[in-house]
């Protein structure tokens, strides 16, 4: 099982987008840049997971303040995970389709039956685990602001992030004549 300080494993899946519902291929190396944010749930359309997700896309701002890129990621199809999007208005990040389980086991959210347990892990903008959490009764998940307190606790390594840090060093502070 991965952990802290472990390189995350690659991986490419099917999925939709949250906002078009355009079906197409998400990589993990096509996030990689900045801080990203791996969301894995059990299913689409069960109570905790639809509360979880809308959550997530409610306060997606504050994952957008720190430069964090979200991916939910669990064993439904593509369409189910379509479907289950148009239901709920669309979700501000895509939903990948881990049909075979490998994503979910490299990561170490399987429970024994081999289902998805309610999981997030964290990495840096260099692909590395800053934070894990695997839940075991999968009924309650990591708040918006618990995930965004652990992203900006990593540090602001991402391009945007050191952008956005050299203009506001740039401006002049009130205190400052």
């Amino acid at each position: 099982m991965i952990g802290q300080g472990d390189s995350a494993p690659g991986f490419t899946l099917e999925g939709v987008d949250g906002t078009t519902f355009e079906h197409r291929q998400f990589s993990l190396a096509g996030t990689l840049g900045r801080p990203v944010v791996l969301v894995f749930y059990p299913a689409d359309n069960s109570p905790v997971c639809t509360v979880q997700l809308r959550s997530y896309t409610n306060d997606f701002a504050d994952f957008s303040a720190v430069d964090a890129a979200v991916l939910a990621i669990s064993p439904q199809s593509v369409e189910s995970h379509e479907v289950f999007a148009r239901e709920n208005g669309g979700f501000a990040f895509p939903l990948l389709a881990d049909l075979d389980r490998s994503v979910g086991a490299a990561y170490g959210v399987l429970g024994p039956m081999g289902f998805y347990r309610r999981s997030v892990v964290v990495l840096d903008s260099e692909g590395v685990v800053r934070w894990a959490h695997r839940s075991t009764a999968g009924l309650m998940f990591r708040p918006v602001d618990e995930l965004v307190a652990v992203v900006a606790s990593i540090g602001g390594d991402s391009q945007r992030n050191q952008l956005l840090h050299r203009v506001d060093d740039a401006r002049p502070r009130r205190d400052q004549p």
